[in-house]
């Protein structure tokens, strides 16, 4: 589940529909139901930091999932700035998975 900070939900919503655009190069399931987003974090003036991990440290299209995940979350209406910060802590495993991803990953 995503944490958020709770206080512009319109935004979230946005935030959220557009990460779901978003796919793992690797893997053909977005980003949200991997489970590598951790956390919108939106300040009051709607600044917005995503919180996100990768499915391992050393995947090679690392660099271009967070630009993407940059820019589309820059580009959502009412966002003034995003940034986009990248923890392996808790590490990514396969209990992140949403219902959806396993199913489409034949795991359920």
């Amino acid at each position: 589940m995503i944490k958020t900070t709770g206080n512009h939900p319109e935004l979230e919503a946005k935030i959220s529909e557009v990460l779901e655009g978003i796919y793992d190069p690797e893997i053909p399931v977005n980003i949200l139901d991997l489970g590598l987003i951790y956390e919108i974090n939106i300040q009051e003036d709607k600044t917005v930091e995503v919180v996100m991990t990768l499915t391992a440290p050393n995947c090679p299209m690392a660099d271009d999932l967070l630009t993407e995940v940059h820019e589309k979350t820059n580009a959502v209406e009412g966002v003034t700035k995003a940034s986009v910060k990248l923890v392996f802590d808790p590490p990514w495993d396969k209990d992140m998975l949403s219902d959806e991803a396993m199913l489409e990953l034949g795991l359920l």
